[in-house]
């Protein structure tokens, strides 16, 4: 390393805000009552949650979100990110890490060819066949292009092809000049494609660690913490060694509340984290004590460095995306299907199963506010149900919740509503099944409905991915309705056994022949998770 800049971390982030948008639809009326018309109007339910889930998608496609964020002058000497100017000169570099980089990175060399030098990119595995056979050519890199692709971690989790690109990243960054500019591209999913462990840690060491502390429940942010602690490029690691170079890093955040210090473990931000840091969060999970020898070394070693954390006052760090987009867009979708559509949050996160009995009162305390009139007035077990609501809410901490705001809403509709909600909430390993905290939620969500009836409304829940990958397997996510558990059991399938073994996906594969499944490919973009309450009226 040459030395880092002395100045103080800088950086400007965009920050993107869901506006009340609500369309006072008519309801539309509704009269089924037989199970085989009661089964077609859920799968034409299902098939609109499916449309909503697809507008957010959309929403956050990288190449659009990109030509927003850079654009040139007309004399092409000049690249405008936001308020800041850039002279390019044949001076421009490129590396990028993340599930959504291809297209980012296809977008941005269309635009910057001509003072393009080079570039390398590190995306999931598969994802150029996938592009391809989806028809999306837009997020292809052209023939002949600057920009070397290496394709990696299968199933999200860092390998030997992930590490491969990652000392090819950190090679360019390292050779970079004063004269030069670096374009820095990061997507959700970036940790796994830019693994460089410090030295003696081995790649194996650090990702059968952070299995660990996932399987223990440690949230995003934890995670990122002990992954920046042992990485040459995260933490800042990557604009140090950029260093003297500008560098520009265009972001689109998977992280709720959008820190750029969490998304992809903040090799362009600063590391705010020390030692103690670690050392707090392997104790909480009761780890400390079975460290391999290497880790030990390193955390030693970074508390003894006199330099303390990398500076990156020569970035410019830019979110160009988030969640937020997402679901202001999946609102409007939403409220064209002639629903009454509200955005609850976009910082949904906490263990699934407390995550679900949330979503579960709500669905009936909803229920009951919906089909409520003057004349029949929500009884005392449903002020019941109202104050276990809002003690959970308090529970899971979520700072822009719009609980009272989105209850009133829905006193108000007297038809079809949608609540939407963004997050990326946790699941506590048990078991050994396959699965993702998307279909986990969705079962935990179907368990909930069932508790107790919902009265003459139909009630539909959906969470997904928005990288159309949830956990190891190639479903996004999935829905469910209130009949889950009878449905479950009439095909002989015990929801507790699945659910003791982390084994979501087995379940719904088996359900139905798998309708229950959510399935969009590989979407080149990831903004963490959508999920979408739908109650229509009978």
């Amino acid at each position: 390393m040459r030395g880092g800049a002395e100045h103080k971390a800088g950086g400007m982030t965009v920050t993107l805000q869901v506006l009340p948008c609500l369309v006072r639809a008519s309801p539309r009326p509704f009269s089924w009552r037989a199970p085989a018309a009661r089964l077609a109007s859920g799968m034409a339910l299902a098939e609109q949650a499916r449309q909503v889930f697809d507008s957010a998608v959309g929403a956050v496609q990288p190449g659009p979100m990109l030509r927003r964020a850079l654009s040139l002058d007309p004399s092409g000497q000049q690249l405008k990110v936001r308020d800041r100017s850039f002279q390019l000169k044949q001076n421009l570099y490129l590396v990028g890490f993340g599930k959504a980089v291809l297209g980012m990175a296809a977008a941005a060399e269309e635009l910057l060819s001509q003072h393009l030098v080079q570039g390398v990119i590190s995306v999931p595995k598969g994802i150029r066949a996938a592009m391809e056979h989806a028809g999306k050519r837009e997020m292809l890199l052209k023939p002949h292009s600057h920009i070397q692709v290496f394709e990696g971690a299968e199933d999200n989790l860092p390998d030997r092809d992930a590490l491969r690109a990652a000392l090819a990243i950190r090679q360019l960054a390292e050779g970079l000049t004063a004269d030069d500019l670096l374009l820095v591209l990061i997507s959700g999913g970036g940790s796994a494609l830019l693994p460089a462990p410090i030295p003696p840690v081995t790649l194996e060491e650090k990702q059968t660690l952070t299995k660990l502390l996932a399987a223990r429940g440690a949230t995003i942010q934890e995670l990122n913490t002990i992954r920046k602690a042992l990485s040459q490029l995260k933490g800042g690691g990557l604009a140090q060694a950029a260093y003297p170079a500008q560098v520009v890093s265009l972001i689109l955040s998977d992280v709720v509340g959008d820190p750029m210090e969490v998304i992809a473990s903040g090799p362009t931000v600063a590391s705010a984290h020390s030692v103690q840091d670690c050392l707090h969060i392997l104790n909480r999970y009761s780890l400390r004590t079975a460290l391999p020898r290497s880790v030990k070394t390193v955390l030693a070693r970074a508390d003894s460095d006199p330099r303390g954390p990398h500076a990156c006052g020569h970035v410019l760090n830019v979110i160009i995306g988030s969640n937020v987009l997402a679901l202001a867009e999946a609102q409007k979708q939403a409220e064209a299907l002639a629903y009454r559509a509200v955005v609850l949050s976009t910082a949904l996160q906490g263990d699934v199963r407390i995550v679900a009995r949330f979503y579960g009162l709500l669905a009936r305390v909803a229920a009951a506010r919906l089909t409520s009139s003057s004349s029949t007035p929500v009884g005392a077990s449903m002020e019941e149900e109202e104050a276990k609501l809002h003690k959970l809410a308090s529970e899971l901490q979520l700072r822009d919740l719009q609980l009272e705001e989105a209850l009133g809403f829905v006193t108000e509709a007297r038809g079809p509503v949608c609540l939407l909600a963004g997050g990326e909430p946790t699941v506590q390993l048990q078991g050994s099944g396959r699965g993702g905290r998307n279909q986990e939620l969705a079962m935990h969500v179907g368990a909930e409905l069932a508790r107790q009836p919902l009265g003459p409304v139909e009630v539909l829940f959906l969470s997904g991915g928005t990288d159309g990958r949830d956990g190891p397997t190639e479903a996004a996510g999935a829905w469910v309705m209130q009949e889950l558990c009878s449905q479950a059991a009439a095909q002989g399938l015990d929801m507790a056994t699945f659910l003791a073994h982390n084994d979501s996906h087995t379940f719904f594969r088996r359900l139905q022949g798998g309708s229950h499944l959510l399935h969009t490919g590989m979407t080149g973009t990831n903004v963490m998770d959508v999920h979408l309450l739908f109650l229509r009226p009978q």
